[in-house]
């Protein structure tokens, strides 16, 4: 299967070495996984990449009314690494149910702790 994150690469040989707990080699790379995360249904991994400062208690991958979360691409936009810390500037399309694409764009911003890259917050 073709990497969720849009490389195409295959899954194992692109996020999915991530997934099983390989650390990612920088902030681009972290996020795409953690997009690829997303799609797959993988909360653990999302909370484990997640920087302890900001990560939440729980995450609930699940849309509230109950409707499922179809991923529908990735784009990323620019990336700015200096030293430990990063941003990544991204859109993500998403659809809930039968609803329209929605169009989520972010700047993301990460750190590198321990040889680790984790996600901060929104900038």
């Amino acid at each position: 299967m073709l990497c969720p994150c849009g490389a195409d690469r295959e899954y194992e040989a692109c996020c999915g070495r991530w997934h099983a707990g390989a650390a990612a080699p920088d902030a681009l790379t972290l996020m795409r996984s953690r997009y690829s995360a997303y799609v797959l249904g993988l909360p653990d991994y999302l909370r484990a990449t997640w920087h302890p400062s900001t990560r939440p208690p729980h995450l609930d991958l699940e849309n509230p009314d109950g409707q499922r979360v179809v991923w529908l691409g990735l784009e990323v936009k620019s990336h700015r690494a200096s030293g430990d810390r990063a941003e990544v500037e991204f859109v993500a399309r998403y659809r809930v149910g039968g609803g329209s694409a929605v169009r989520m764009a972010e700047r993301s911003r990460f750190v590198r702790e321990g040889g680790r890259w984790f996600y901060i917050d929104e900038a």
